[in-house]
């Protein structure tokens, strides 16, 4: 899912880039081309004839040539006893015209960070514009879904998940999965490893911009969203796409789950009831006093929408801002095709 989206949007602003080249009036920037949701809903991927790729190819090469080489804020080379084994990503999917374009929207790298004695496996997207100028700017940390090494953080769907907001993006992997140690508790003892990482936006990474911090998750990574809504000041946003608000109603709906949320948790609901509210935003709504947008299909089956939609919906908009995206379909999480209103929902959100 995650790999659609990010081709999808990936495809579209090539196109974007086509259209800009052969705009004779010149009016919109690469950023205004770049946050049109217009430009960045539809699924279209015709890059495929040799015309069209090399138009795409030449015009990245344009932006490239065009853009300078000297760097006001090099991240390789960023300095801080918090951060180490810094990495530039190579980026994997879709042509190579796509990811010459993205690559020159944003650059995306892996570090690492400490937390409760873990070595934390993290990434971090950046416009183009960030690095050349210095200038701080908005960030959106990205919740990750899954468990263990089901789920984990993809740099390309970062990347342009950057791209398409203009925004600086984060996201950590979780304890007990793809190369981290400890156990994964399922919004447990983790969550150290967010709020260690809003740590590092806040106080050590200066060309980010705290002002509207929002954090987007989907599906498990919105058991982390709200969490940190609920406990972290400095979120003043969020977006949750096919979320869990209810874990109890999860582990007695999807029998799939239960031997690995008692794993996780240490028992079933009955045996830990305690647990599974902490974990499940219903039970405290009222504590999220922030802006919220929820996204979620109707049919989805992975997360029911009645319980853990509906009925937190009808809790939330009786103490802070939300607004709620249902969908008649079967999708679970945020929808890239031509024909949702996801993506220009979610940048309409940032806006404002």
């Amino acid at each position: 899912m995650k790999k659609l989206l990010a081709i999808s949007l990936l495809a579209m602003m090539a196109l974007s880039f086509v259209g800009c080249q052969n705009n004779s009036s010149g009016k919109n920037s690469e950023a205004e081309q770049s946050s049109d949701s217009s430009v960045i809903v539809s699924s279209d991927k015709s890059q495929t004839d040799d015309s069209g790729e090399s138009s795409v190819q030449s015009v990245a090469e344009s932006i490239a040539e065009n853009s300078g080489s000297d760097n006001a804020f090099d991240f390789i080379n960023f300095k801080s006893n918090e951060i180490f084994d810094i990495e530039k990503v190579d980026l994997l999917w879709g042509d190579s015209s796509s990811r010459a374009i993205l690559e020159n929207k944003c650059e995306t790298y892996e570090f690492r960070y400490t937390c409760d004695g873990y070595e934390i496996i993290a990434y971090i997207s950046i416009p183009t514009d960030t690095i050349k100028s210095g200038k701080p700017r908005k960030c959106i940390l990205f919740a990750r879904g899954g468990h263990w090494n089901y789920g984990s953080v993809e740099p390309d769907y970062l990347a342009s998940m950057s791209a398409v907001s203009d925004r600086i993006v984060v996201a950590c992997e979780i304890r007990g999965g793809n190369g981290v140690e400890g156990i994964d508790e399922f919004g447990g003892d983790e969550m150290h490893d967010v709020y260690k990482l809003i740590d590092l936006c806040d106080k050590e990474f200066d060309f980010v911009n705290m002002d509207d911090f929002c954090i987007i998750g989907g599906s498990r990574g919105g058991i982390t969203t709200y969490m940190a809504a609920r406990n972290d000041k400095r979120v003043k946003r969020i977006v949750v796409a096919g979320g869990v608000s209810d874990l109890i109603s999860v582990y007695n709906e999807r029998e799939d789950m239960r031997e690995m949320l008692c794993g996780c948790i240490g028992g079933t609901p009955e045996e830990k009831p305690e647990e599974y509210k902490k974990r499940s935003a219903l039970y405290w709504a009222d504590e999220i006093k922030i802006p919220v947008l929820i996204i979620h299909s109707k049919g989805d089956p992975r997360v029911k929408y009645e319980t853990n939609a509906v009925a937190l919906y009808n809790k939330l908009k009786d103490s802070t801002e939300c607004k709620f995206l249902s969908h008649d379909d079967d999708y679970h999480g945020i929808n890239p095709s031509k024909d949702s209103e996801d993506i220009p929902e979610i940048l309409k959100f940032l806006k404002n």
